[in-house]
């Protein structure tokens, strides 16, 4: 009697295939920046019921800023030595932790620990998220990867200011409910890493690469220096929105809603996620040279509105100035995508994004104190002009750069 041998069991690969694996990655880099931007809307909230100072908000928003840009020196290489899913997955266990501390805090000092955990989950995952974006980018369009890593940031801001500020409006539980929400994003977001293939091939030198460091290859430090002025540009006007947006809007515009706080950082995250998407044709020297110029023009005519307290014309500043913001985003980070090396992309995106963060945090956290001391409305209008400059500058640079090239 023959005996037909059993055919082996197919054994189907539990890992998602790689353009899947591209989509989630950006819908996880979404979901962090959301998260980031969240608490925006809440400062005011948080302020009415344990009745802090300005001071102290601006305390918050420094310590996220030191775990942020403390996480990017220390964290940004690791995924080049250990792997990108190890580093998401460590990311995403301490956003949980930070979230559920958010959801139940009962005052200041608990709202301090929270922050400074997301901080460093959020720089630990957005160097990550970036370089894995690169390395699933899908060889028929070279350029996806760095459209994405422009869009993703600003994207998620104006989501995460957005939904959060609608929720404090018109929801119940101001202070618990969009946390909840969030931390169950993250519990997805933790199924979808268990999931993804490992892009990254294990090197050594993972201890060493702990080390603060801000390293940039010699043969790319002319290019990754080339778009420092425009970075530091748009993402301080970034950090002025998403720190002091809300207040300038209630106390200068009249604006008391909450989703109208939260619409003003939707306005310029929102218009330059947009603008990243409809410019991703565009050369990129051009982009950068229009980003400059909007970034100069919009600070100037946001800062109008504020002196004359004139609704419209700040939103229309704010529209323009994200325009600028969008467009910066989608030209430098599509830049970094396309010079980096395999091996390179972690650190390299750390670089950029701790340029991008000091930016967007360090003027901001002056302007919260000095909105104490000297008010406001001066503290606004002095930010703005200083952003009108920094813009200015980077056009001029970009100008002599293209003379040059």
């Amino acid at each position: 009697m023959t005996t037909v041998a059993e055919a082996p069991p197919v054994v189907r690969s539990r890992r998602l295939s790689r353009p899947l694996a591209f989509a989630a990655i950006a819908a996880v880099f979404v979901t962090f920046s959301a998260a980031s931007a969240a608490p925006s809307p809440l400062y005011v909230v948080y302020q009415h019921l344990w009745g802090f100072s300005a001071t102290t908000l601006t305390v918050i928003f420094a310590v996220y800023v030191l775990g942020l840009i403390g996480s990017l020196l220390m964290l940004g290489a690791l995924s080049d030595h250990i792997g990108r899913r190890p580093v998401l997955a460590a990311a995403i266990a301490l956003e949980a932790a930070s979230l559920a501390l958010f959801l139940t805090a009962g005052d200041v000092t608990v709202l301090l620990v929270a922050r400074l955990l997301q901080g460093i989950a959020t720089g630990a995952a957005l160097t990550t998220l970036g370089a894995a974006l690169v390395d699933l980018n899908p060889p028929h369009a070279p350029g996806r990867a760095g459209l994405i890593n422009g869009i993703a940031p600003t994207a998620g801001l104006a989501v995460g200011a957005l939904g959060c500020g609608a929720l404090v409006q018109f929801a119940p539980e101001p202070t618990h409910l969009v946390w909840a929400l969030l931390l169950a994003a993250m519990v997805l977001a933790a199924v979808v890493v268990a999931r993804l293939p490992e892009t990254s091939v294990r090197r050594p030198g993972a201890v060493a690469s702990l080390s603060p460091r801000l390293g940039v290859p010699a043969r790319l430090r002319a290019d990754v220096l080339a778009l420092v002025p425009i970075i530091v540009a748009s993402w301080a006007i970034g950090g002025l929105y998403l720190s002091l947006g809300p207040s300038v809007a209630a106390a200068e515009l009249g604006l008391t809603n909450h989703l109208i706080g939260g619409l003003v950082v939707t306005l310029l995250c929102g218009t330059g996620a947009i603008t990243s998407y409809a410019m991703r044709t565009l050369p990129t020297p051009r982009v950068l040279t229009l980003a400059a110029a909007l970034l100069t023009v919009g600070s100037v005519i946001s800062v109008a509105g504020v002196e004359w307290s004139s609704i419209v014309v700040a939103a229309i500043g704010t529209v323009i100035s994200g325009v600028g913001f969008g467009a910066s985003a989608l030209a430098s980070f599509g830049t970094l995508a396309v010079l980096a090396a395999p091996h390179e992309r972690g650190e390299l995106f750390a670089v950029a994004l701790t340029i991008a963060y000091t930016a967007f945090s360090v003027p901001a956290v002056i302007a919260g104190f000095a909105a104490t001391s000297v008010g406001l409305h001066r503290t606004t209008l002095i930010y703005g002009l200083v952003v009108a400059v920094l813009a200015a500058t980077a056009l001029t640079a970009q100008r002599l750069r293209s003379r040059i090239v």
